[in-house]
């Protein structure tokens, strides 16, 4: 399938024509591809989706309270989410890719077509306005915000060590970026989580982006006070 083709069955799908069709050409190239890539359109894209998705949930859930909203919110804006919701329509495949990354099986990377995503994002709300953007993320989240519920929502690991050791009177983690290894478009992060006072040594978490190796650090961090819990 050709480019352009595959450009027209990007329109069809999310249900929204593009008046300006290089946003969306845009949108759809990868780093790897061109040096006029997605990378801007998908910072704006995360703003945009972000906002879009905490209004939805702030009016879906009157009784929700502050923590409630934002795991809720981070339930569906993370890229595992991202990635579920483009594969309604093979975003991975429509996503314009270098011949290597093609090689390295890019159209099947969870952050390429997540980050894709957002970039389409930042770009049909460039193309258009607030409220289209809205109608057009509502509907394609529209199956992930029917099945959320509030009280089911689990918190996250670093919220869940935050408040034990502020419930416990403990200083809070601190975090830091160890190694960023892997080429611009898959790097890798080990983050270190210290506990002073509690943990001898930091605990280790490796992600796709620092975000998730703190997450990672945390929920080691909380698998060793649990240990050392039971022991006790």
């Amino acid at each position: 399938m050709r480019v352009d083709d595959k450009l027209r069955m990007k329109d069809l799908l999310l249900n929204y024509r593009f008046r300006n069709e290089q946003l969306m050409t845009l949108a759809l190239t990868h780093r790897s591809a061109s040096q006029n890539h997605n990378e801007r359109l998908e910072y704006l894209g995360d703003a945009v989706l972000g906002l879009i998705i905490a209004e939805d949930l702030f009016k879906r859930f009157p009784s929700a309270d502050e923590g409630q909203l934002t795991r809720l919110r981070a339930s569906v804006v993370n890229s595992d989410a991202l990635f579920s919701v483009g594969q309604q329509f093979g975003i991975g495949n429509l996503v314009i890719l270098g011949e290597g990354e093609k090689k390295a099986g890019g159209s099947k990377r969870v952050s390429i077509s997540s980050n894709a995503l957002e970039a389409l994002v930042g770009a049909i709300y460039l193309d258009s306005d607030y409220a289209t953007c809205a109608k057009v993320v509502g509907d394609l989240f529209h199956e992930l915000l029917t099945e959320l519920d509030p009280s089911a929502i689990e918190k996250d690991a670093k919220t869940t060590l935050q408040e034990l050791l502020q419930g416990r009177g403990l200083h809070l983690p601190n975090y830091q970026v160890k190694s960023i290894t892997g080429p611009p478009h898959n790097r890798l992060f080990e983050v270190s989580c210290s506990i002073k006072s509690l943990l001898n040594e930091p605990t280790l978490g490796t992600g796709e982006s620092r975000r998730k190796g703190e997450q990672a650090a945390a929920r080691e961090a909380l698998s060793l006070i649990s240990e050392e819990s039971s022991c006790d």
